[in-house]
């Protein structure tokens, strides 16, 4: 579930839009090629995409759908030269990186050992979205993934409170709250449900993040110098590339340190 850009045939820069913002420094329309993606599906400007106006493309991460629908989905057909499979390919790429994202958190979920219980069902659960990856195009895009997301999500709502239950007393439910700027430099936000929460632009230097959710919390921004996040659940690698950080940063063993952040320590 980790993305491979060698193995893709540039999907996310062809099939998704974006449009002239702090992210991305022009428009550009579903299914058109960026103007930066070279012939051979690299990046043009990888290496400066911040300085160029692309900071949006640093933090978007496919888990692993771009060379799952090239190589398997559509048997390693390039789009340029199976014209006929472009528009399906562009169709089934969104929703498998939905299906992608799914089994990542449903992956987190066995390696927490304060879920146990529920680890029968989620691996079932798995299993299932697993064998949905391995449809025909067509199958894919008759798939209702909204469901699929709530189905899924009754698991990882358990799995969020039995390992957040040792923390009675401290649970803070900031649960898609408005956090944009806060000033919350070395608060104490072990085992909080901070769910879809908005911390734009938030201080959390030095924060204790452990085991807090942090599933869809919104990061850009963020300054994490110091921040301890080593066992928050279901933090992503695109979340951790939308803030700001240090060396003093501590982040879960499966994420990476974004090249971007400073080499220095608060």
């Amino acid at each position: 579930m980790f993305a491979n850009c060698v193995e893709c045939f540039g999907l996310c820069c062809v099939a998704l839009p974006f449009a002239a913002s702090s992210d991305f420094a022009v428009d550009k329309d579903a299914g058109t090629p960026c103007r930066n993606l070279s012939s051979d599906f690299r990046c043009a400007i990888h290496s400066s995409l911040r300085q160029k106006g692309y900071p949006g493309c640093t933090v978007y991460d496919c888990f692993g759908a771009g060379q799952h629908v090239s190589q398997e989905t559509f048997g390693g057909r390039d789009w340029r030269k199976a014209p006929d499979s472009t528009s399906q390919m562009f169709s089934v790429f969104p929703i498998m990186r939905q299906l992608h994202e799914i089994l990542w958190y449903l992956t987190e979920c066995l390696t927490l050992t304060s879920a146990r219980e529920v680890h029968d069902a989620v691996r079932t659960a798995r299993g299932d979205v697993q064998r949905l990856t391995q449809g025909s195009p067509e199958s894919i895009l008759e798939l209702d993934v909204p469901a699929i997301r709530a189905d899924v999500n009754v698991l990882l709502l358990r799995t969020s409170a039995l390992v957040r239950s040792g923390f009675a007393g401290k649970k803070k439910n900031r649960r898609g709250a408005d956090l944009i700027g806060a000033k919350l430099r070395r608060a104490d936000l072990r085992g909080a449900n901070l769910r879809g929460a908005y911390l734009i632009g938030a201080d959390l230097r030095e924060t204790d993040l452990r085991e807090a959710d942090l599933i869809g919390a919104d990061f850009r921004g963020a300054d994490l110098r110091g921040a301890d996040l080593t066992t928050s659940i279901f933090l992503t690698q695109f979340q951790v590339n939308a803030a700001n950080g240090d060396t003093s940063t501590q982040l879960p063993k499966t994420l990476s340190r974004p090249g971007a952040w400073s080499t220095s320590r608060l």
